[in-house]
């Protein structure tokens, strides 16, 4: 499975409600650089799910194809992760757009001992630009949050170290409960001197724990492996996986997907494509977003020949960031879309809008034959329609 982190593909029904009114990820993105090339998605059927400038709908499909709606509150990759694994969130994680209140703060400066400075709602490379020599010179603390349900801790390597940076994000994330269960506390450690600071690959988050089993839980206690590639372990807070498989960006995931296909063999491989989200969406970058795309395309025709003849392919997405809704830099409440191909499916069905991203978690405890009831409806009956 595949998760195209933040693309999706049109506004769900509720989306003015978060301020995401025209949020369309994937379609906006086409529309701005006057079409997409992505031949392989094509022929899976994604031009069918809805309209993208570039990407035609095919007929016959090489995978089955529809679109999901997220039935859990909010547009964190949190939730949206959990509820691809079957576990659906009535309250959405808190958000703190005007900083976190002070008494929290004064609560974890007195635990953590430390003093922080910054406590605001800020791109990540931005306020180590704007602090870091503050930090440098005085050994307070950035903390800052953005549109996510985050607690963001961004200490210089040379003043902090990893160590002392990551035991006090251990304090905060015990802190951060109830009303304040922030999806993630983060570690942001940086490096370099005052003009030239950039952030390193020692990053690290500390996730709340998923309220229930997902299909990765139930899977690993059945004996099944369960490998996460990139960003999936952060997500489900390290729990549910026999591996976990690290990789710094979207190209080195799809190296580590077709490297794993070679290693697993009954199991789930589920890997997260992040650039979409940090480094493009929430930066409008509009033609960065467009080009990955494609490149996911390019790499897609690598990945396919590695499959055998009894795989099963997923990709999907956890929300949208649109980029080109210039006003926002946050997710965006969205469809995602939804492609399952195997080798022998010759001309896929129609999966329909699906209430719920459970759907897949459904499906994947129905393929493994798993005695769980998870809240979505399977579409393996689809799938195996579609081969037969």
């Amino acid at each position: 499975m595949i998760v195209l982190d933040a693309c999706g593909v049109g506004e769900l029904p509720d989306a003015a409600e978060y301020g995401d009114s025209g949020a369309a990820t994937i379609p906006n993105v086409a529309r701005e650089l006057n079409g997409l090339k992505m031949p392989h998605c094509e022929r899976m059927g994604l031009g069918n799910i809805v309209e993208i400038m570039g990407i035609r709908p095919a007929a016959p499909t090489a995978a089955c194809w529809g679109k999901m709606a997220e039935k859990s509150s909010g547009k964190d990759s949190t939730s949206g992760h959990w509820e691809i694994a079957g576990v659906i969130l009535e309250k959405a994680f808190p958000v703190y757009p005007h900083g976190f209140p002070s008494g929290l703060v004064m609560e974890f400066e007195r635990q953590a001992r430390v003093k922080c400075i910054g406590n605001i709602a800020a791109s990540g490379t931005e306020i180590i630009k704007e602090l870091g020599e503050r930090h440098i010179k005085t050994g307070e603390i950035i903390l800052y949050t953005s549109a996510d349900s985050v607690f963001q801790l961004a200490a210089h390597e040379e003043i902090f170290p990893l160590e002392r940076l990551y035991e006090i994000c251990r304090i905060a994330r015990e802190m951060l409960t109830r009303e304040d269960a922030v999806g993630r506390v983060i570690a942001r450690p940086f490096a370099g001197s005052p003009g030239n600071f950039t952030r390193t690959v020692n990053r690290r988050d500390f996730s709340l724990l998923p309220p229930s089993d997902t299909a990765l839980d139930k899977l690993l206690k059945a004996g099944i492996a369960t490998v996460g590639i990139g960003k999936i372990g952060d997500l489900y807070a390290h729990r549910g996986l026999s591996r976990e498989v690290k990789a710094s960006n979207n190209n080195e995931v799809m190296t580590r997907i077709i490297a794993e296909l070679g290693i697993t063999g009954q199991g789930l491989i589920m890997a997260n494509l992040v650039d979409f989200d940090m480094l493009w969406g929430h930066r409008n970058d509009t033609a960065s977003f467009g080009k990955g795309l494609e490149n996911f395309d390019r790499r897609l025709e690598e990945l396919l020949p590695h499959l055998n003849q009894t795989d099963l392919l997923i990709i999907t997405a956890d929300h949208g960031c649109d980029p080109t809704l210039k006003n926002s830099t946050d997710h965006t409440r969205e469809y995602v879309p939804l492609l399952a191909c195997s080798k022998d499916i010759k001309s896929g069905k129609n999966l329909g809008t699906r209430e719920t991203f459970a759907d897949i978690g459904t499906t994947i405890g129905e393929i493994f034959d798993l005695d769980c009831h998870f809240p979505g409806k399977s579409f393996l009956k689809d799938i195996v329609e579609s081969i037969h």
